[in-house]
């Protein structure tokens, strides 16, 4: 028996077809399964779908997202609220396939307690508190370059169309495996330089950021924000993880980007 969970953004709209999206399931014969569900419905916007990510982030190998929009149409969230019943129908029938993106892995390590490793869907990103971000960065082990700035953000592809398009960085096709770091306020005069431009990195190179002054760090993953102290180095590679999406129907990848930034309403 197919099992699945339901996320709602919490405001009226969505919470009322959270309810019908769960009678309906049930109906079918489906179990509601908020612990290890095979499906996620996710009921709100792209943020809403981040947090199921994060919820469900330790079952990726088996769980599958598809995303209902009661705002805007979304990256991840391409299901109109008038195409429930159609949604729950190819859910119940099994009439989908399942198509995985890549996901950024950062593990922060610190001098005097263990490393952290996380997952992020769209981005991470380190800025400094209160002073000049000054960060070595360092390229498959070979010191690249020393970046002062505000910070710098490193993104997925599919998270490439987020923070990472409104920094200047490039548009990647969702299915690249590929991670992209880009500049925030970098200061680039005759005695600082940085390279200046987004950097996009294939599966298998890693970015190490290893800060040169000791100093906290206002760090984000997705919507999560920490601020970290004692850090040694920050790295940055694509996730051997992929999150799994539900796909019922083509919905190009291009013509979601056209409808998001070009299309007039």
């Amino acid at each position: 028996m197919m099992k699945f969970s339901v996320q709602s953004r919490r405001d009226e709209q969505s919470n009322e077809l959270m309810q019908l999206a769960t009678t309906y399931l049930q109906d079918f014969g489906l179990e509601l399964d908020e612990e290890s569900p095979d499906v996620v419905i996710s009921i709100g916007g792209d943020g809403t779908l981040l947090h199921a990510f994060h919820r469900y982030s330790h079952l990726l190998d088996t769980v599958s997202f598809v995303g209902i929009h009661t705002g805007h149409l979304g990256f991840y969230a391409d299901w109109k609220p008038s195409e429930l019943e159609k949604l729950v129908l190819s859910i119940a029938k099994r009439d989908f396939r399942v198509v995985a993106y890549p996901l950024l892995e950062m593990v922060v390590e610190h001098h005097h307690s263990p490393s952290e490793h996380h997952l992020a869907l769209n981005e991470a990103t380190v800025k400094s508190p209160d002073v000049t971000l000054v960060m070595d960065v360092e390229l498959n082990d070979e010191h690249f370059e020393r970046f002062r700035g505000d910070g710098l953000c490193v993104s997925t592809p599919s998270g490439s169309t987020a923070y990472n398009k409104a920094l200047g960085g490039a548009i990647i096709h969702p299915t690249l495996p590929a991670i992209q770091m880009t500049e925030i306020a970098s200061i680039n005069n005759r005695v600082f330089r940085t390279v200046g431009s987004p950097l996009v990195l294939p599966a298998h190179h890693k970015c190490v950021l290893k800060p040169v002054n000791e100093q906290s760090f206002n760090m984000t993953v997705d919507h999560i924000q920490v601020v970290k102290k004692d850090i040694k180095s920050i790295t940055f590679t694509v996730a051997e993880q992929r999150i799994r999406f539900a796909r019922f129907r083509p919905f190009p990848f291009w013509e979601r980007v056209h409808e998001s930034f070009v299309a007039n309403e």
